[in-house]
């Protein structure tokens, strides 16, 4: 074996040591509000599934008869032999649903933002980032070869002088400016509309990363760029994810009719990999047609997040200021955030533990996420559950 590869040991054994190791919990039922580990059942509290999509009946049933039409996989890529009916469909639809001229299918919101970085940034153009973007983001944006600013986590100010700087040294670059639309790991939503202000100032492109926003957010669940009614030449690079809301897989870009057609030429995640499988558009496509169609769903997610934070108002938590269905509790300590996971698992609470690298060090937190799945009485065994926990903190 080679030499470096015995060296590999060492590495893990400090994570484990630093309390920073990542292990993977295999559940043996489908997502939903209870879930089965190892023989047990719990109450989840960690899925991206907000509006319990990802085990609705006609949303499986969609996908069943997707694969006896058009079988398992699309076997191929979209430029070969692999771009199928329902393919045409979503993209279609998604077009529609966010008010853009076109859409893109990519296999993972991950391959959606490397892709569209890549293709239509090169070693002379500029990104610029928020500091607690998506690491999909980030990555797409030193594999294109641009340069990189990062201004701190919703700060404006620091924002327009780190463009105005740009503007002055790179005044012929391309210039995108990409965001997540809701954080991730904070749940808070990117001022969009003052992003879009500034972007106009100084002639750069906004792009919105609308994975956790995209189905749940804006009057008709259409996302952050609905929320903030930016259309097509104010936010011209929509990206979102058919995994989450959605309860399927996949992801989008949507834009102009240029934009698409450069990516379908020139992006190399979308060119060099197998189409997403025919009945993973089919079913997105019928989750689609449920969030048109019940808009109580995205209501009663609402009423939880709302009783959620006036009841945790009265623990002595950390609470970030969080409008979404992401609900972190920071505690800080990495060892007391899985300290206080593990008990709540004991209890029969499925909360994970997020530490650093995912967030930055001294904010690990449990990342509570509610979804539409959930009822008032599992909020407050949660909240019980916290309650006489509190101490561990």
């Amino acid at each position: 074996m080679s030499r470096w590869l015995s060296e590999l040991a060492p590495a893990l054994a400090a994570r484990q040591q630093e309390k920073l190791y990542r292990q993977r919990l295999t559940l043996s039922t489908a997502q939903g509000p209870l879930v089965h580990l190892k023989g047990h059942e719990y109450l989840n509290f960690s899925s991206n599934d907000y509006l319990g999509l990802a085990n609705h009946p006609s949303v499986i049933s969609a996908f069943q008869a997707s694969v006896e039409q058009y079988g398992v996989g699309a076997g191929a890529s979209h430029l070969v032999v692999g771009h199928q009916q329902p393919h045409e469909q979503l993209e279609l639809a998604l077009a529609e649903f966010t008010g853009r001229e076109r859409a893109l299918l990519f296999s993972s919101g991950y391959m959606a933002n490397l892709g569209v970085l890549k293709a239509l940034l090169a070693k002379d153009d500029v990104i610029i980032q928020d500091k607690l973007n998506h690491a999909s983001l980030i990555d797409g944006g030193l594999a294109s070869g641009a340069q990189l600013l990062r201004y701190r986590h919703n700060d404006l100010d620091h924002l327009d002088q780190l463009l105005n700087k740009s503007v002055a040294t790179n005044k012929n670059a391309r210039k995108i400016l990409a965001v997540d639309g809701v954080f991730s790991m904070d749940g808070d939503i990117a001022p969009l509309d003052a992003l879009a202000d500034i972007c106009d100032r100084y002639d750069v492109a906004l792009m919105v990363d609308d994975a956790h926003g995209f189905g749940v957010v804006g009057e008709q669940g259409a996302g952050c760029s609905e929320h903030f009614d930016l259309d097509q030449k104010r936010l011209p690079i929509v990206m979102g994810t058919l995994g989450k809301a959605f309860g399927v897989s996949g992801a989008f870009v949507a834009g102009s009719h240029e934009m698409i057609e450069t990516l379908i030429q020139y992006s190399r995640t979308y060119i060099y990999t197998t189409a997403l499988p025919p009945a993973c558009a089919a079913a997105a496509l019928q989750s689609l047609d449920i969030i048109k169609a019940q808009p109580e769903r995205r209501q009663h997610l609402q009423d939880l997040i709302t009783y959620f934070r006036k009841e945790i108002n009265d623990l002595d938590f950390n609470v970030l200021p969080s409008s979404t269905a992401i609900q972190p509790l920071v505690i800080g300590d990495s060892e007391k955030t899985l300290a206080l996971s593990q008990a709540l698992l004991k209890a029969g609470l499925l909360v994970t533990a997020i530490r650093p690298p995912t967030v930055p060090v001294g904010t690990a937190r449990l990342r509570i996420t509610l979804t539409a799945a959930h009822s008032f009485a599992q909020i407050d065994r949660l909240i019980d559950v916290l309650r006489q926990h509190v101490n561990l903190v």
